[in-house]
Parts: structure tokens; C-alpha cells; sequence
């Protein structure tokens, strides 16, 4: 559908070499989103990022003070013909959206002032789950020329699963590294595309105007998908998100109904290496990693029966015994119940509390786990 005009337009289809198998993985694909999710099995896709048109309801020509035009505030893309117009194109991406993710699949959408609210509103009437919203903070936002309003320096994203109850993947772990070993916060301070990474023509026009960052997508990528998993981007303009999963190893499925768009995003695609799987191993979280019980330390040589434990500050010690129990005075018991019963307190984490002298120093067992889980695997 033409939503700007509300009636039916001959989009750009897919030629009979691009009709798209079930899914079309890492390609391209020419033509409308909402028909050609259609087409798309249900349930093959483990995530979809949408970067939609977002209805900036701008009125004629927007001028820098040296009297040049602002890119990408009359674009024909951008521009519908009223409120429920827009609405209902939401509505018909998103219920297509919700259809092709997995049950653990999950689907984040980026949009301004001008349209993520009434995004999120439909999100909810679709039974989707917020689970975040995002604030790209912007490092070099465009400034207010006007001098009318505040600085647009964000945009948000929304991060939703399928449902209230369903599973889905956050590699808490790897967003930690990536910050370097702090909790990843939901304001996120990237720069706007630019440098060597902005694509233009030859006269040096913006190919696209509102190209996103390959630093944004690969945040959210590696948030919320596995390597190997299927990313698909219903509006994908010049190949943001196809470039960028396609080198952290995830297949991808890219629609874009601009044919121009979709040329250089095949170009563009087609120059990245995809990164060998060692690299791009997500870090496990540890509740994904496989259980390691504490006798097995004992029988793999790691302790040894009769070997003393201690507490934080040598302040508690105990036993260890060969069936994986501790001794300390008169009880026995699992690591958690005997560093429990020491403290006097309701619950442990005997891996945590309990320590075990290495070279004069104190090391948690918890790290003799570590070591046993990686000769393991």
C-alpha cells in the first residue's frame, strides 16, 4: 500500500530470482514490508529491528543559517497523509512482525518524538511486552536552527518481546564486557553516522539521510540475538543491519522498497567479511553455563579430601570431605549450608564465601569452577 496516499501502488517487486524461500536468508529483499513478511514462514525469525519512517510532519523546507536544506525532511518515504494513516501502517508491519518472530524472538524499533509513542501505544494492542526503552544519546546532534525548542540530541528505541510471558535472549554478559565490566545502562551515547562510514554518491550527497550508526545496531544485535540467529530488518534502507549482523555471524533478511537503497545495501553487504565464530562467541551468562557440582572438584584433583576451606578473612574455616560435604565443628553439610551456618545467616552462596589458600593467598573455589567448566567444554 501507498499509506501517504491510501490507495494501492505498483512498489517495486522482487524479480522471479529474488522470489524468497522460506526464510530468504541473507539477502535483499525489493519491495513492500508488509507483503513480503507475509511471505515469510512464521516463527523464522529470531530478531527484527525496525527503523521505520517516522511521520516528522515537517512543513516545507528546513534551512541551516547559511541558507542550505536539511536532508531527509521531505522525503517522500516520510510523508503520510494524516495521523490514522500512519497508524494503520504501523499496525499492519507490526502484526507481520509479531507473526515471522520466534517465541523467544524479540523486536526493537527506533523512532523520534514524532512517532515512538504512537509505536509503543500499538506495540501493546498487539500484545507485545515492553521490556526497555532506549535512549540513543546522541554525541553530535544536529542543532535547533530555529532557536524554538530544545535540541533534538535523542532518539528512542524500544526493545519488546512477543508477550508478557515469553522467553528471550539477553546476553547480559556480553553488554557487561562491552562496558567494561559495569551493567549496560538504557542511555546509550553513540555518535551519529558519519567519517568513512556514511555512504554518499559520487558528488558527495548522503545516499540515505538518515543512515543509523553500525555502532547502534551492533549493541542491540549482540544484546539480543545468538550467533547464527536470523536478523531481519523490514525497512532496510541502505543495509545498516544486514552489514552489521552479517559480521557478527547472525543470517539476516533486509526488505526495502527503494530500489536504489537496496542496491547499495547489497553492495555494501557484500564487502563485509562475516567474523569467524570464535570471534563473535557471545559471553554466557552463568546461568547458561553448564552446572559444575563441588564434589566434582574433588574428584578431578582440584581439592583434596581433608583440605581446609576459610571464610572471608579466615574468620570461618571448614573440612573438606571426599563425598563433596564440608565438616566445620559439629555439622556438616553442602558449601552452602555449612557457610551459612557459620555466619548464622538464612542462605549462602557457598561458592562466593568459601576460599581456598593458593601460593599464601586466598582464592574463591569459585574460580577452581571456572577452571574445571573451561577443561570441560
Amino acid at each position: 500500500m501507498d499509506y501517504a496516499q491510501g490507495r494501492p501502488q505498483n512498489s517495486p517487486q522482487p524479480s522471479d530470482s529474488e522470489d524468497p524461500a522460506l526464510p530468504p536468508l541473507d539477502r535483499v529483499l525489493v519491495g513492500d514490508c508488509v507483503q513480503l513478511m507475509a511471505r515469510l514462514a512464521s516463527g523464522s525469525v529470531d530478531m527484527v529491528f525496525a527503523d521505520p519512517p517516522y511521520n516528522l510532519q515537517l512543513q516545507g523546507e528546513l534551512l541551516r543559517p547559511n541558507h542550505s536544506r536539511v536532508d531527509g525532511v521531505e522525503e517522500d518515504w516520510d510523508r503520510f497523509a494524516d495521523f490514522a494513516t500512519y497508524d494503520k501502517f504501523t499496525q499492519d508491519w507490526l502484526t507481520q512482525a509479531r507473526r515471522v518472530l520466534k517465541p523467544d524472538g524479540s523486536l526493537w524499533v527506533i523512532g523520534s518524538y514524532h512517532n515512538i509513542f504512537r509505536v509503543g501505544a500499538k506495540l501493546q494492542d498487539l500484545g507485545f511486552w515492553i521490556l526497555n526503552d532506549i535512549v540513543w544519546r546522541k554525541t553530535n546532534p544536529m542543532p535547533n536552527f530555529r532557536g524554538k525548542r530544545f535540541t533534538n540530541a535523542h532518539e528512542t528505541m524500544i526493545w519488546a518481546a512477543r508477550g508478557e510471558k515469553a522467553r528471550y535472549t539477553f546476553n547480559y554478559q556480553a553488554m557487561k564486557a562491552l562496558n567494561e565490566d559495569l551493567q549496560m545502562r538504557s542511555d546509550w551515547l553513540i555518535p551519529i553516522c558519519g567519517g568513512p562510514e556514511r555512504l554518499r554518491e559520487e558528488d558527495g550527497a548522503k545516499v540515505h539521510p538518515t543512515q543509523k550508526p553500525e555502532a547502534l545496531l551492533h549493541r542491540a544485535i549482540l544484546a539480543a540475538s545468538k550467533p547464527g540467529a536470523t536478523i531481519l530488518d523490514p525497512f532496510a534502507g541502505t543495509g545498516t543491519t544486514c552489514a552489521v549482523a552479517k559480521r557478527l555471524g547472525r543470517h539476516w533478511i533486509g526488505i526495502e522498497r527503494d530500489p536504489k537503497y537496496a542496491a547499495w545495501a547489497r553492495e555494501r553487504v557484500a564487502a563485509i567479511e562475516p567474523g569467524a565464530s570464535d570471534a563473535v562467541a557471545t559471553t554466557a551468562s552463568k546461568r547458561e553455563e553448564p552446572r559444575i557440582p563441588f564434589g566434582w572438584l574433588i574428584e578431578h584433583g582440584l581439592l583434596k579430601p581433608g583440605q581446609l576451606l576459610y571464610g572471608p578473612g579466615r574468620r570461618h574455616t571448614a573440612k573438606v570431605r571426599a563425598d563433596g560435604s564440608l565438616v566445620s565443628a559439629d555439622a556438616t553439610g553442602s558449601i552452602h549450608r555449612i557457610g551459612a551456618q557459620v555466619q548464622g545467616a538464612p542462605a549462602c552462596n557457598g561458592w562466593i564465601f568459601w576460599h581456598v589458600e593458593t601460593k599464601g593467598a586466598l582464592v574463591p573455589i569459585d574460580t577452581l569452577r571456572q577452571q574445571l567448566r573451561a577443561r570441560l567444554n
